[in-house]
């Protein structure tokens, strides 16, 4: 086993909790936006998570998450009765983008609690390698 296998495992799982609270400011930010470049609503992005397998010593360990893919969220989009709406259909319905406020702040708060549970690990295996160094020095 490497001597830093801990620390990869959570700086790969930090990098991937900050894309995910990336995406989610750009959902919230994007929260009422009903004219994209591609056409239609903003669509709510969400993050692909795998498990990073890598081969060592001839078996296949966990070394951590990646991500695999930033997808969209296929949930229909909220139609709001506004005929007065630049964008709005013949029948005078907007189309906005299917993300939830309230649903992307709890996204948040989780998202920024796994960051800090990382980063208590990370600091955490940081002390234990300066221990080992200490008890080298005696």
């Amino acid at each position: 086993m490497r001597m830093f296998h801990a620390m990869d495992v959570n700086a790969s799982a930090l990098g991937a909790q900050r894309l995910r609270l990336d995406l989610i400011a750009a959902n919230i930010a994007n929260a009422n936006t009903t004219r994209t470049p591609e056409g239609g609503p903003y669509r709510r992005k969400v993050p692909v998570f795998a498990e990073n397998l890598q081969m060592a010593e001839g078996k296949v360990g966990l070394s951590g998450v990646r991500v695999v893919a930033i997808a969209d969220d296929q949930a229909p989009f909220r139609s709001v009765y506004d005929p007065s709406h630049p964008d709005a259909n013949a029948d005078g319905y907007v189309l906005y983008p299917n993300v939830n406020i309230v649903n992307e702040m709890v996204n948040l708060i989780e998202a920024g609690r796994a960051y800090e549970a990382n980063v208590t690990a990370f600091n955490l295996s940081k002390e234990v390698f300066k221990a080992a160094l200490s008890i080298g020095r005696s």
